[in-house]
């Protein structure tokens, strides 16, 4: 924009050197057509520079929206992400605590067992207890 805004402001004072030519003192009434003339070319170019401008701003406000709708887009996939990242830390937590339920059952049953038959007197197969 920078670049195209030079140049074009450059187009325009050109156009108004060589269109524009201002009267001296001693001025003529012929030459009111001349003074008339650069008005209106001053005029032209005013509404040359304001429909640049115009360009420029509209085309500004569409990149805008096109980023502001990425933005939007962004957020809410933000969002969803933040969802799945709740969802599965409360599964992964909810699956510690049936791995500890379940390790505490082992324990229980299995091993706290074990303890109980290693005090008890030992039988032989058959239900005979052996000689020591």
């Amino acid at each position: 924009m920078g670049e195209a805004a030079t140049m074009s402001n450059a187009h325009y004072e050109s156009d108004f050197d060589s269109v524009v030519s201002f009267p001296s003192k001693t001025a003529s009434p012929g030459d009111t057509d001349q003074l008339d003339k650069a008005g209106q070319t001053i005029l032209q170019l005013v509404q040359k520079a304001a429909g640049v401008a115009d360009e420029n701003s509209r085309h500004a406000l569409g990149i805008a929206q096109k980023f502001s709708d990425q933005l939007r887009e962004a957020e809410a996939r933000n969002a969803e992400l933040e969802a799945e990242v709740t969802t599965y830390r409360e599964r992964a937590e909810r699956a510690e605590q049936w791995l500890h339920r379940v390790n505490t059952e082992i324990e229980d049953r299995f091993l706290h067992q074990n303890d109980g038959r290693r005090n008890a007197p030992q039988r032989a197969q058959g239900g005979r207890r052996r000689a020591d």
